[in-house]
């Protein structure tokens, strides 16, 4: 009888890391950005069917970057841990780090599990406060760590790279228009140092806007007004670029926010309604 090959458990995790980070890198990039009145997320995605950033809960969103069938299958637990957490206690008690914690439980059972492959996906988890300063960004990394980020965070794709160059640009208190040209500029950036252009139609933008008086913060950006932003001088007017980001944009640019919750203080669905369920596809 043959004896069977032996691999230390840490070289078998190592070879599970390696082998979700290589996929992870595969895709294409995602960047978040606080500014003035919110976070805003700017994701590399072509697509219009298969979303990258997608609203939770009212001041909660969610960004992710890797295989869409299984980042998907955590937004959907995500938003059915939202609603059902909401409707038990109360609305105030959903939490961006409650989020977290519930995803970096699964990812952790799933990168340590033997019986099944590790998630290629590292995910993003952002609330909106009151004030700049009460705003929370947390980066989940396949294995179920937790990163809680300030400012700025990128991942997927040439992450570590846009993460310096964000670094060293990033301020308090930019509009809206100079955070969004800012993360375009990094997306823009390749691994050699040059650089692609990024139009309107090749971006996912979307904001949690602390200013809407809807309960619900998110918001996509689409058509004229991300046309528009891309278009506003770095410099323009912080009232300008305000109110651009809070006029109503072209049918659609609201998805996932019709239909809000008229249960008043207590429960109803908030999140999650703008993407397709069902579907399977390839890393984004």
């Amino acid at each position: 009888m043959s004896t069977p090959f032996y691999v230390s458990p840490q070289q078998a995790m190592a070879d599970r890391a390696e082998y979700a980070r290589k996929g992870i890198a595969r895709g294409r990039s995602v960047v978040v950005l606080q500014y003035t009145d919110g976070v805003v997320f700017v994701a590399e995605n072509p697509s219009r069917a298969l979303h990258k950033v997608s609203e939770i809960y009212d001041r909660i969103a969610f960004a992710a970057v890797g295989k869409y069938n299984e980042f998907e299958n955590l937004r959907i637990g995500g938003v059915r841990y939202a609603d059902l957490r909401g409707y038990t206690y109360d609305r105030e008690d959903v939490t961006a780090r409650g989020l977290a914690n519930v995803y970096a439980q699964t990812l952790g059972t799933i990168f340590s599990s033997a019986a099944e492959k590790p998630y290629e996906v590292e995910l993003i988890v952002a609330e909106v406060g009151s004030a700049p300063e009460d705003d929370q960004i947390y980066r989940l990394p396949h294995d179920g760590s937790i990163v809680d980020e300030h400012g700025s965070v990128a991942v997927g794709g040439n992450a570590d790279q846009i993460s310096s160059y964000l670094d060293q640009r990033h301020r308090d208190g930019m509009t809206l228009a100079e955070a969004l040209k800012l993360a375009v500029d990094s997306l823009s950036r390749d691994t050699n140092g040059g650089e692609r252009t990024l139009t309107a139609e090749q971006l996912e933008v979307a904001t949690l806007d602390r200013t809407r008086p809807q309960q619900r913060k998110f918001k996509r950006i689409l058509g004229r007004q991300l046309s528009r932003l891309l278009d506003e001088p770095a410099t323009g007017d912080a009232g300008t670029a305000g109110d651009a980001a809070g006029a109503e944009s072209d049918a659609g640019a609201g998805a996932g926010e019709s239909g809000a919750s008229g249960k008043g203080a207590k429960g109803g669905k908030a999140g999650g309604k703008d993407d397709s369920e069902g579907e399977s596809g390839p890393l984004l």
